[in-house]
């Protein structure tokens, strides 16, 4: 399903979740490149005044990245945020599909007023990033036509729609993100070991020319630390093993949903599907605080 068909409080959710990850990586690259400079400035290829100027600017400004990171605490803002946007996703998807606790009642009024408390507890719970979405997709509806439309589906179509839509999409990207980790974890593996290469060479070349002073063994330290570190941060072979069970458990789920022939089996099913879809992301936050 389209972005846009999804509540405005997703939209909000969603778009502060993916700018406070942009905001947090470029800040933590920006540290680690100003982090390689200074090495390369303690080489001391040069005494004059503004040079040991630049070579304290550069300190102040890693400190002034690190002060501005501590205060505005993206990488919190994003955990915060995505979780508040997965928790509306699956919320949404279980009214669409009539899944409790949105099933059929005597009025669609119930389901609807339901939907609105549940959104409105998501948000009370979630208050600390209220100042986070301000702004984003407010004057939008929380409750969209499209949700309205698919809601109204016979159960065959519903069944149709949520295989298409919901769990072979989520099934794709789980696989899709497991291969993407992997193979950044190898390639940043790769870059670690050549710096390491290149770092024991500059120190075995010092041997045989020792009136050579200047060899950039110490940048090449620095940079294979700030790797060392990214990789930590981004836990790609972490994240690639757990998406990839994660994407065996929704084809494990996705065979049962041609043996549903009733309201309640299905009822019973999206909630057993969508608790899948979001355990990975939910346990994959609570790492972030760990």
């Amino acid at each position: 399903m389209d972005r846009e068909h999804y509540p405005a409080l997703y939209l909000g959710a969603d778009s502060a979740s993916n700018n406070a990850q942009k905001e947090y990586l470029h800040l933590l690259r920006a540290e680690y490149f100003l982090l390689v400079c200074a090495a390369a400035f303690s080489m001391s290829w040069a005494t004059e005044k503004h040079f040991l100027i630049a070579y304290a600017l550069v300190f102040v400004a890693a400190a002034a990245i690190l002060l501005f990171r501590s205060f505005r605490k993206p990488e919190q803002v994003w955990y915060r945020c995505r979780a508040l946007a997965e928790s509306i996703k699956t919320s949404t998807w279980r009214y669409m599909m009539r899944a409790e606790p949105f099933d059929d009642a005597e009025s669609i009024r119930m389901p609807r007023a339901e939907f609105r408390n549940h959104l409105r507890e998501i948000l009370k719970y979630n208050k600390q990033v209220g100042e986070n979405i301000a702004g984003y997709s407010s004057d939008e509806e929380q409750i969209t036509g499209e949700m309205e439309r698919v809601r109204l589906l016979s159960l065959e179509q519903r069944k149709d729609l949520y295989k298409s839509l919901r769990i072979t999409d989520q099934r794709k990207w789980y696989t899709k993100k497991a291969g993407a980790n992997k193979s950044a974890f190898r390639f940043w593996v790769s870059i670690m070991v050549l710096v390491y290469l290149l770092a024991t060479l500059s120190v075995l070349l010092r041997i045989s020319f020792p009136e050579i002073k200047l060899w950039p063994t110490e940048p090449l330290t620095v940079l294979a630390a700030s790797i060392v570190g990214w990789i930590q941060i981004k836990k790609f072979n972490e994240l690639s093993s757990s998406y990839t069970l994660t994407a065996h458990e929704i084809g494990i789920i996705q065979g049962r949903i041609d043996e549903i022939e009733e309201e309640g089996e299905f009822s019973d099913f999206v909630n057993e599907a969508e608790l899948a879809f979001s355990r990975e992301h939910t346990q994959w936050v609570a790492r972030q605080h760990e």
